[in-house]
């Protein structure tokens, strides 16, 4: 199980945190890693460290994110893996969103998701193999947050774009699924401050934040040819935090 030698998996947004673990758990897994991310400093770091490539993508540019799609196939021959991950959560309020921070969200976790889904979709059409996971959110498909309406609107659409991607490319030996993290470590959640961290540790079940590894496992789990029977599916990744009724259901 989990062993992706001789695979070639393209990971968006993957230079930094979630995007990162998914990259070092395939490469771990013995995938040819290819980060696409638009961070080209760290992005280049993280791919010399699991011996991959690096290019740098802006995912709202759709020609752009179709040129490096035909860079990897003719470099590599093939694409087997893709994980959709690149995305932004600012924080505003209804009554405070522009039409500007809208669009901006939208585009990179939306749209963006859509242009490099399609770009590889393609080249997995005429392998008639593929396996694409998409990392959305417990934000939006199930929960809510003050300040994330515009955020968890694009984790939502997200999942109602895998499900009918799912039953178009099923036919052509591919896979669509989505991973649904909880709250993770990273640098944006650091930013939150301790306070916050303290305090989302004792809602969760486990008491512990989840680690970027924990969504890169789950990926990985998705990008096995052994998973050739799951499609159109998501799997929430959160250490039980929405599983309580009520808040003294998780108790020390």
């Amino acid at each position: 199980m989990l062993d992706l030698t001789n695979q070639v998996a393209l990971v968006t947004g993957g230079a930094n945190g979630i995007g990162k673990g998914i990259s070092e758990s395939l490469a771990e897994a013995g995938a040819k890693v290819i980060i696409g991310d638009i961070d080209e400093e760290q992005g280049q770091k993280t791919a010399e460290a699991l011996n991959g490539k690096f290019y740098k993508m802006d995912v709202t540019d759709k020609q752009a994110v179709q040129d490096i799609v035909d860079q990897i196939v003719q470099e590599f021959d093939k694409i087997d893996i893709l994980a959709s991950n690149t995305g932004v959560y600012p924080q505003i309020e209804i009554e405070d969103l522009t039409e500007e921070d809208w669009d901006y969200i939208q585009n990179i976790n939306l749209k963006g998701m859509f242009f490099v889904t399609q770009a590889v979709l393609k080249e997995m059409k005429k392998q008639q193999y593929g396996r694409v996971i998409i990392t959305s959110s417990v934000t939006g498909p199930i929960t809510g947050y003050p300040g994330w309406a515009h955020y968890g609107a694009t984790k939502a659409g997200q999942l109602g774009y895998m499900r009918s991607a799912a039953l178009e490319y099923a036919k052509y030996g591919i896979t669509v699924n989505a991973v649904q993290p909880g709250n993770v470590l990273t640098a944006g959640l650091q930013a939150q401050g301790e306070a916050y961290l303290d305090g989302t540790r004792k809602i969760i079940p486990t008491h512990e934040l989840g680690e970027p590894a924990d969504i890169g496992y789950a990926v990985s789990f998705f990008a096995a040819k052994e998973a050739k029977f799951i499609t159109g599916q998501s799997l929430v990744v959160d250490g039980g935090q929405l599983l309580p009724e009520e808040p003294d259901a998780v108790k020390d």
